[in-house]
């Protein structure tokens, strides 16, 4: 039941961190993966939540590493939306704990619309 609790707080903070992606100015939109394109042509709308494409978080001995994909917008500098949305992932999980050694954050942009 631990495993289960650990995992749906995992989810969670998943999605949260996705949801602070997408509101930066200049992200389009996370990358699909592989699983969710599988999982939306095989299965129905309303078959129960599923963690957000582009975002990877795995614990570290200094905090979490989070992977994050994107597309840009091609309006904006593709520099300045990764900066933007390293600042805005890290300021995010610093209030959740604050005194924590700093998270590491990897954007990669793969690609412009």
């Amino acid at each position: 039941m631990t495993a289960h609790l650990a995992h749906t707080a995992h989810d969670t903070l998943v999605e949260d961190v996705a949801r602070v992606v997408a509101g930066v100015p200049g992200v389009a939109f996370l990358k699909p993966g592989l699983a969710a394109r599988l999982r939306s042509a095989w299965s129905g709308p309303g078959t129960g939540r599923r963690p957000a494409a582009g975002v990877r978080l795995t614990p570290g001995p200094g905090g979490w590493h989070v992977d994050v994909q994107l597309v840009a917008s091609r309006r904006d500098r593709t520099v300045d939306v990764a900066r933007a949305v390293r600042t805005a992932v890290q300021t995010h999980l610093a209030a959740l704990s604050p005194g924590r050694p700093a998270d590491r954050v990897t954007v990669t942009v793969t690609g412009l619309i």
